[in-house]
């Protein structure tokens, strides 16, 4: 009897930090696309919409053909930064990461970073196969997380996101052409540096979702981070 209480108290002790995981995580997710958010308003949409101001402010109405031609160019100003703006609301929300599902979600993080001046590549092979909406959302902020620190630490020009889609698993890898790293990271030590505890962070979470998760860096030649994620329920 004793042992079967503590099998449920064990399964429900897994529940509630799964839960509590979840949670962290769509906190995390919103409070980094808020500051993505940020920067693509002051520099992109803030820019368009000021370069729409200054070529109204200079419409001569005596000159036609030139009245023409600003006009036209505020509208496109206008209607780029009202398409960004829609662009951002929808990454915006965790319910649409989980509506239009893990693919659709990293492709919408990786156009971000487009316009940011990164070069970036999404790759997919194999029929995609959605899993439940909480695996998904755990295993998008992993990616996220791997995105951020390319920005933080990389130095890098080029971002690649491949999903291959096997019978029985997902293999996602997300790959930059920055300078690397030195020395291999030990993700189980407790005793570690910022750039440590965030590969931590992530391979905790990758084990929450019954995934697996390896990082290869070479000083001078990149860093790949892997995930291998499979489709049954953990």
């Amino acid at each position: 009897m004793q042992k079967q209480n503590d099998m449920l108290l064990n399964e429900q002790k897994i529940k509630n930090d799964f839960q509590q995981a979840l949670l962290q995580t769509q906190l995390e997710i919103q409070e980094q696309t808020l500051k993505t958010i940020s920067e693509e308003i002051h520099d992109n949409i803030g820019q368009a919409l000021s370069l729409a101001k200054l070529k109204l402010n200079t419409i001569d109405i005596t000159k036609q053909e030139q009245l023409i031609e600003k006009i036209t160019d505020s509208k496109n100003l206008v209607s780029k930064a009202i398409q960004d703006l829609r662009d951002l609301s929808r990454s915006l929300n965790t319910d649409n990461i989980a509506a239009m599902g893990l693919i659709r979600a990293v492709e919408y993080e990786l156009e971000l970073f487009r316009k940011s001046g990164f070069a970036t590549d999404l790759r997919i092979s194999g029929t995609i196969t959605r899993m439940e909406p909480q695996r998904e959302l755990i295993i998008f902020r992993i990616v996220q997380e791997a995105l951020t620190n390319i920005i933080k630490h990389a130095e890098a020009g080029t971002i690649t996101v491949t999903a291959v889609y096997n019978t029985d698993a997902l293999e996602l890898q997300v790959q930059d052409d920055g300078k690397g790293i030195a020395v291999m990271l030990d993700i189980n030590k407790e005793e570690s540096s910022n750039k440590s505890l965030g590969l931590r962070n992530m391979h905790n979470r990758a084990k929450m979702v019954g995934a697996t998760f390896s990082m290869e860096s070479v000083s001078g030649n990149g860093t790949v981070i892997k995930l291998s994620i499979p489709f049954n329920n953990v």
